[in-house]
């Protein structure tokens, strides 16, 4: 309020500046300057000084929250949090130090934030869905989820996103919105995994010595799992192939291991056993021009 009747002063100065002499003009531009300067350098001395604040309070509640052993999830998504609310304490300190009116600030904030609300449901839909993550726990920080196209080992859970980090070394940010509403595949849940491979061998090749060689290649390999036993089957008579089904169970952090193992075991063994995994094929025959 003080900040409007300093305007409104200006104003009737203004006014009246006819009827004012060049010093008095000249003083009075420079006590409103000097005023009004010295306000705005104070809120940019209060701005730094919170924001130095806000991160030393941060520091404190992360140091906290881990003393307590709470969930790494839960204290990603607090931080995050905790950090918008201090913010917005922040602000409204430096408008409160303008002078600028309370209840009209209040009241103009309430009307942009009808029309932020309502362009902004997006992301209020991924704060709704932060807090879906957070109370039934699908996934946790640290776990390797599939969501949205895109796979990795989750990061951090914030109030809007989803950080996780691909194989690749990619960080990607996940709308929480999209998790909370769609399939997630959480890959870490279970500490065994079945691994699966279809080989194809040429017709007319003894099925029986296949099935023993893939039998034998499964029991050398340490990593997997006697129990459930590994499984093999005659899959899909193809056009081209014989389609041999594989399935092995291994401990979760072995899978690809086993996989690209197991793949390159077979090809060597096969070739060494005169069993050969054939390519699609084609057979042409072409007319005599007599038939034609």
């Amino acid at each position: 309020m003080y900040l409007l009747n300093e305007i409104n002063s200006m104003e009737i100065s203004w006014s009246n500046l006819s009827q004012i002499s060049w010093p008095d003009l000249v003083d009075f531009l420079l006590q409103n300057v000097s005023h009004f300067g010295g306000k705005l350098l104070l809120c940019v001395v209060i701005y730094f000084v919170g924001r130095k604040i806000i991160k030393y309070l941060n520091l404190i509640i992360s140091r906290l929250l881990n003393g307590k052993n709470f969930d790494t999830t839960v204290v990603s998504f607090l931080k995050s949090l905790i950090n918008i609310v201090l913010t917005a304490v922040l602000l409204i300190t430096i408008i409160n130090v303008l002078g600028i009116n309370n209840s009209s600030f209040v009241a103009i904030l309430a009307s942009v934030g009808i029309a932020l609300g309502m362009a902004m449901s997006g992301t209020l839909q991924n704060f709704a869905g932060g807090v879906m993550i957070l109370l039934f726990r699908p996934y946790k920080i640290g776990d390797y989820i599939l969501a949205q196209g895109q796979e990795g080992t989750v990061k951090s859970i914030q109030i809007f996103n989803t950080v996780i980090i691909t194989a690749d070394n990619r960080t990607i940010y996940i709308p929480n919105g999209g998790l909370s509403g769609n399939t997630i595949t959480n890959y870490t849940n279970q500490s065994t995994r079945r691994v699966e491979w279809t080989i194809g061998v040429d017709y007319g090749t003894d099925y029986d010595k296949a099935k023993s060689i893939l039998s034998s290649i499964l029991r050398a390999d340490k990593r997997v799992l006697a129990d459930p036993e590994p499984f093999i089957a005659l899959k899909t008579l193809n056009e081209s192939s014989v389609d041999i089904l594989i399935r092995a169970w291994v401990n979760r952090s072995d899978y690809w291991d086993v996989y690209f193992n197991v793949n390159e075991q077979i090809y060597k063994t096969f070739a060494d056993k005169g069993i050969n995994i054939p390519f699609p094929q084609m057979t042409v025959h072409l007319a005599n021009k007599s038939e034609a």
